[in-house]
């Protein structure tokens, strides 16, 4: 409905300047005229009449070279047709008005002054009718690179979040499946608790923002299912600062790099931690991620290995290209990632067509 508003706005004003623009041009007689005449000039006046009646002549000139000319015969057959076809319109516009003068008005107006009245306006619609179309197809083929650009976009992200979902399902399956192991009284609660992170990833997810308070708590979810699968193995610690929580952020941007401190944080590591915290300095959210790591033998990665990272870096790079920050460091023992995202609005796209394209 918005569309189809702003379409007939924009015919709207595209007729009005349509107006404006034939209404100056057919009144630059008048405003050009001299009050006297020069000497040595023909004492016959052209009427006003006249003078409008013959620059009225350019009009379907304006439109048959902007409709017809560029589109069907400059692009199409090539700069001599277009040539050719200009010349002819030139001839038939002088001939009519000549005929004009002979047999309507004062035959006694000079042809070279009828002529001169003639050439100019039509060199000059022609200059503006060539200009207008031209800048036409440019807008209109950059609107369409535009438009193709974000439906690219669009794919992409949308195959970025597709990723997540299996990447997810593997990681929590893998905690039901060890609580059922050990015959835990657990399992149907942890189900329970799956299907409500299931219902945010199917239908929460889909927008293209999410409130950070329903992101943080998705965390805390998936952090729980990790604290009944590991118990007192694992020591998780997770802060969140609320003062942000209705910032709206990209659904499922923060959970990759929880997934991976669990992924490599815990297994043949002594005394294995997981620290998880988010905090707010004015309009920035800052995430830190870290997890202890073991030097000593070699990580032997799945196939699912690497999705995760690159997933979200990929993700960053198109929704937040300029206002994010990310460093992943390994000192020790430990292996630290930090992402910084500066909000500067509700919605820090560079692009606001990106955002609608991505809504649908």
């Amino acid at each position: 409905m918005r569309d189809l508003k702003f379409k007939k706005f924009s015919q709207s004003l595209t007729v009005l300047m349509h107006l404006a623009f034939w209404a100056f041009f057919l009144s630059l007689p008048f405003l050009l005229r001299s009050p006297q005449n020069p000497p040595g000039t023909p004492r016959v006046k052209v009427p006003d009449e006249v003078i409008i009646l013959l620059n009225m002549l350019t009009i379907p000139l304006f439109y048959v070279n902007a409709n017809i000319f560029i589109p069907r015969v400059l692009k199409r057959q090539g700069v001599w047709f277009y040539v050719a076809y200009i010349l002819l319109s030139m001839t038939a516009v002088l001939s009519i008005n000549l005929s004009l003068r002979n047999y309507v008005f004062f035959p006694e107006l000079p042809s070279a002054r009828i002529t001169i009245y003639t050439l100019f306006p039509v060199f000059f619609i022609l200059a503006v009718s060539t200009t207008y179309r031209l800048l036409s197809d440019y807008l209109a083929d950059e609107q369409q690179r535009k438009e193709l650009e974000n439906e690219q976009l669009k794919s992409e992200l949308s195959f970025l979040r597709s990723q997540i979902s299996p990447h997810f399902m593997f990681n929590v399956l893998n905690s039901i499946v060890s609580l059922s192991r050990k015959k835990s009284d657990m399992v149907e609660p942890v189900v329970i608790q799956l299907s409500d992170l299931m219902r945010y990833m199917l239908y929460e997810s889909n927008g293209t923002r999410v409130s950070l308070e329903k992101e943080i708590k998705y965390l805390n979810n998936y952090i729980d299912l990790q604290r009944i699968r590991f118990g007192n193995d694992v020591k998780i610690n997770f802060e969140a600062d609320n003062r942000l929580s209705h910032q709206p952020i990209e659904p499922m941007l923060l959970i990759p790099f929880v997934e991976n401190a669990f992924k490599h944080g815990v297994g043949i590591i002594s005394d294995p931690v997981i620290d998880i915290m988010l905090q707010a300095q004015g309009k920035t959210l800052i995430f830190k991620v870290r997890n202890k790591v073991n030097r000593r033998f070699k990580e032997v990665k799945d196939s699912s290995s690497g999705i995760g990272l690159p997933n979200v870096q990929r993700r960053l790079s198109l929704l937040y290209p300029e206002s994010h920050e990310l460093t992943i460091s390994e000192t020790g023992e430990w292996y630290e990632v930090q992402l910084s995202l500066h909000f500067n609005g509700d919605h820090p796209l560079k692009d606001r067509s990106l955002t609608e394209a991505i809504n649908g």
